[in-house]
């Protein structure tokens, strides 16, 4: 069963008329002990929700600035089960933070997947998106997601046609992370949805919340993605290379990401002038 915290979420902020901002970061980037660190200034920047990334060694979903935190993140030692440890304890100081994995299938495949969704369950992992398992591969990966109590999430691509949205929606549960843009991802100058588009086709078909994500770096991103009709926005990149610049300063390096975090938030308070 479904922990429920990502319906406890949305109705929350429904209530408070907000968008969600749901900030990401790769485990163990700079180490594992700095991403404990990391997390916390992501919740005291207001975060809703958290997606956390285990690093592997071909993000092939991932731009330059992700690649680079997984390879800093690799180079520490971070492994799986190090990542593991540090998701329970934000489990332990966060018991209803919504938190959701990024990963690779094969991260899922070379355990077996019910060991691997399982061991996610036990962290206290509330979702998990396989970024490389499109939704005609997702169902060996779904059940055992839904066997451990873990949502499984699907992408939802701009270039989607009824069939294959109709599955996805059939299929992701929690919530829909819908992609801003083609390509991989990385922060970007403007973000352009369409109200009319794929968020009102998701919810014309009765999809879980539409978060939106791939190039939302700045405040105005999010003030788009939620006048488009989408719940909340992602945003990964700006994130990342906030670490990246600022790794060797750890000081400066949370103080930039909270205020990051706190700026974005603050963007999906525009919501109840509407």
């Amino acid at each position: 069963m479904s922990s429920g915290r990502y319906h406890a979420m949305f109705a929350a902020l429904e209530r408070r008329g907000e968008g969600a901002f749901v900030p990401f970061a790769v485990l163990g980037d700079p180490s594992l002990g700095a991403s404990l660190e990391i997390v916390e200034a992501l919740v005291a920047g207001g975060a809703d929700a958290l997606e956390l990334g285990i690093p592997f060694s071909d993000p092939i979903a991932d731009g330059p600035t992700i690649q680079a935190a997984t390879v800093r993140a690799l180079a520490s030692g971070a492994t799986p089960g190090g990542c593991f440890e540090v998701i329970a304890a934000v489990r332990e100081r966060h018991p209803e933070l919504p938190i959701g994995l990024l990963v690779y299938a094969s991260l899922v495949v070379a355990p077996g997947a019910s060991e691997f969704y399982g061991r996610a369950a036990r962290a206290g992992v509330d979702s998990v998106l396989v970024a490389d398992v499109p939704v005609f591969e997702a169902e060996p990966f779904v059940a055992a997601a839904t066997d451990a109590g873990v949502d499984p999430v699907l992408i939802a691509p701009p270039n989607a046609g009824r069939k294959r949205l109709e599955q996805i929606v059939r299929t992701t549960r929690g919530y829909t992370y819908v992609v801003a843009r083609s390509g991989v991802t990385g922060a970007n100058v403007r973000v352009r949805i369409d109200r009319a588009g794929l968020i009102g086709r998701l919810a014309e078909l009765g999809a879980p919340p539409a978060l939106v994500g791939f190039g939302i770096s700045r405040p105005e991103h999010v003030r788009a993605v939620l006048d488009a009709g989408a719940a909340g926005a992602i945003s990964g990149s700006a994130v990342v290379s906030i670490v990246g610049r600022n790794q060797d300063r750890p000081r400066p390096m949370l103080e930039r990401i909270r205020d990051f975090t706190s700026a974005m938030k603050q963007a999906t308070h525009k919501r109840r002038t509407r």
